[in-house]
């Protein structure tokens, strides 16, 4: 692996906890909720003892940081650190310091583009999408600027943005964002399930589903942001539901935009919006006196709404023209070769190559949580059981559907929020069957931890690649390695990711490059 994208031994990245809290408690005012006349209860309350507890871990977590730039991650981060550079989408240096396995696949051995990888418009092919490299820029340029300033005073360091006070930036950009995501969800949640159940659920989501791989160890691809994106949406949508101004009709739009340009998939959060324009578009049918001024006022606002999100989606759009030649093409699997006719319904849950279930079961239970919550407040339920659903049939039609190298979905990261709203709500609903709430909250915080530990073994065992992180695994080994293996190697590999964790990654990289060559020989 090139130099360029080494590691450091450790980041130390610092965070204001006040500022932190600041920019969230600041946010209804940006959006134009201080005023707002809408009667959904308000998501800027004063800061609970929960929140300062969520972002004090948050801190500490901090030193799980892996500035890395591999796999997918290269092409996102190549849309950030090409145009800050180069000053151009030229990805060819950033493709020649890539990892192994990504570079050896697009590049020769002379370092030139293969064929297959170099588009009509003479652009290196790079498909994934802008979204994160927009969050990303603000950190990417207080990064720029500290290195610039340090070798006008004599520092020798790259200004290339392959150096570390990059990388640094960028997974310190991607564990905040990702974090802003958990508080926003928890923000919502603890309205449905108070402060308890949801600071319990959002723990539980955070630390025993998919997202600390790509918050932490994975931070150059996009599901971080994505889970903030989302998050940032259905706290919006959700506090503007009952009366939502033209204003707020324009901000629930950027938003939109935004979430789209960070991943595609979901434009299937969007069906919260269809189920609610349908449930309006009824209602005014059902008014003979305003039907006609209703109808108007919903088609002008809706149509408002898709011309700010066709705007807001040009820098996807610009971006595909310079690299394709057209600002439609994705780069992805042409959508009529999906598998529409025979979609893998059972094998996104329950496979071992990833299913979402399988591997993270905590899902299922904040999956049972959004039905209780549709059947106890279907007004919000509804919308938001609609949006999962589509979420799930869309990835289950995708012939990639188990995200090739991926622990667990990786896909359903986006669904974060989604999920911690409904295992808040499946927590409180349990906590009714127990005679005291101290006794419910010592069993759902038992019970939480034993997600936690599983998925943190498991997550070791995938990192180390005792599973193999490409296709099924057999469950045996798995098994087997959660109690006999992951507790004997455990401490030395967590001093070694702490201690020596350029070497570490250098040994996980080649562990790799030898499990895909015997899968290819396979």
């Amino acid at each position: 692996m090139s130099t360029l994208m080494q590691p450091p031994p450790r980041p130390t990245p610092r965070f204001t906890v006040s500022a932190g809290l600041s920019i969230v408690q600041s946010m209804p005012r940006v959006l134009g909720l201080a005023k707002s006349s809408s009667s959904a209860p308000s998501l800027a309350p004063s800061r609970s003892v929960h929140e300062r507890w969520l972002l004090l871990l948050f801190v500490l977590s901090l030193a799980l940081l892996n500035p890395w730039v591999r796999g997918d991650g290269v092409g996102y981060y190549a849309f950030a650190r090409a145009p800050l550079i180069e000053h151009s989408f030229d990805f060819g240096r950033d493709y020649l310091s890539a990892n192994t396995s990504f570079r050896e696949a697009r590049l020769d051995e002379l370092g030139q583009p293969k064929p297959l990888y170099r588009t009509r418009t003479g652009h290196l092919e790079n498909h994934f999408t802008v979204g994160p490299a927009m969050l990303w820029t603000p950190f990417l340029l207080l990064a720029h600027g500290g290195v610039l300033l340090a070798r006008a005073l004599g520092s020798q360091i790259a200004a290339d943005g392959f150096s570390q006070p990059y990388r640094i930036a960028m997974a310190c950009g991607t564990a905040f964002w990702g974090f802003l995501g958990l508080l926003l969800a928890f923000r919502v949640a603890r309205q449905y399930a108070g402060d308890l159940w949801a600071f319990l659920a959002t723990l539980a989501i955070w630390w025993a589903s998919s997202l600390p791989v790509y918050m932490y160890f994975n931070p150059s691809w996009s599901h971080a942001h994505s889970a903030l994106v989302v998050a940032l949406f259905l706290w919006y949508w959700h506090e503007t539901r009952e009366q939502r101004t033209l204003r707020q009709w324009c901000i629930l739009a950027l938003i939109s935009g935004l979430m789209l340009n960070v991943y595609y998939t979901n434009a299937m959060l969007l069906m919260v919006l269809a189920v609610e324009g349908v449930r309006e578009y009824a209602a005014a049918f059902r008014d003979p006196a305003r039907r006609g001024a209703r109808l108007g006022q919903l088609l002008a606002r809706h149509a408002l709404f898709v011309v700010v999100v066709f705007l807001c989606l040009l820098p996807t759009f610009i971006t595909r023209y310079i690299i394709y030649g057209n600002p439609l093409e994705s780069g992805y699997i042409s959508i009529q070769d999906w598998s529409w006719r025979s979609p893998f319904f059972l094998a996104v849950l329950f496979s071992s190559e990833h299913g979402l279930f399988s591997w993270t079961p905590i899902l299922l239970l904040a999956a049972a949580g959004l039905v209780l919550l549709q059947w106890r407040e279907p007004r919000v339920g509804t919308p938001l059981l609609a949006a999962a659903l589509a979420f799930y049939i869309f990835i289950a039609c995708y012939p990639d559907w188990a995200g090739i190298s991926s622990y667990g979905n990786r896909f359903f990261v986006s669904l974060t929020p989604l999920f911690i709203l409904g295992l808040s709500v499946l927590l409180e609903r349990v906590a009714t069957l127990f005679r005291s709430q101290r006794a419910a909250t010592a069993s759902a915080a038992f019970v939480l931890a034993l997600f936690v530990l599983w998925n943190g073994a498991f997550m070791f065992q995938w990192g180390e690649h005792l599973i193999p992180p490409r296709g099924p695994i057999s469950w045996s080994t798995m098994i087997h390695n959660q109690f006999a293996v992951v507790p004997r190697q455990f401490a030395v590999h967590l001093r070694n990711y702490f201690f020596h964790r350029r070497e570490l990654m250098r040994q996980i990289e080649d562990r790799d490059i030898e499990q895909m060559k015997g899968q290819s020989e396979y």
